[in-house]
């Protein structure tokens, strides 16, 4: 009966959390790269301060206007690199979880299969 209370819940309730726990970890990247908010600005300055709304001469006019596309044009960039490393990111984290999850549902039967080959006497190569 202990035997396959354990089985039930690693076939159950564990993988269920198993899941809810990469599903976790997920959220927690996509949140810490924040990469919705990233592609809402993609196009915004990037930590400028002074290149607003600029009165004068013609030249201080597109003086300002150069300022604020390179600013955009610098802010693009930056923010690609890092949704491209958060998209990495989480790809990797799904291809390891769902490793993990598959390794989840036959570590049950290892001792099974660690009996089995010892008994037909398997030795590893590096002997």
């Amino acid at each position: 009966m202990f035997l396959v209370g354990i089985l039930s819940w690693w076939y159950g309730d564990g993988w269920k959390q198993r899941f809810l726990m990469i599903k976790d970890r997920l959220s927690h990247t996509s949140d810490y790269f924040s990469i919705s908010i990233l592609i809402k600005t993609l196009f915004s300055p990037y930590r400028q301060i002074s290149a607003g709304n600029v009165s004068g001469p013609i030249g201080v006019q597109i003086r300002a206007a150069i300022d604020r596309l390179i600013s955009r044009v610098v802010g693009m960039f930056v923010r690609l690199f890092v949704i491209i490393a958060g998209v990495l990111s989480i790809c990797l984290q799904a291809a390891i979880g769902a490793v993990v999850l598959l390794g989840w549902m036959f570590v049950p039967a290892m001792p099974i299969i660690g009996l089995m080959i010892f008994a037909i006497g398997w030795v590893p190569l590096w002997r």
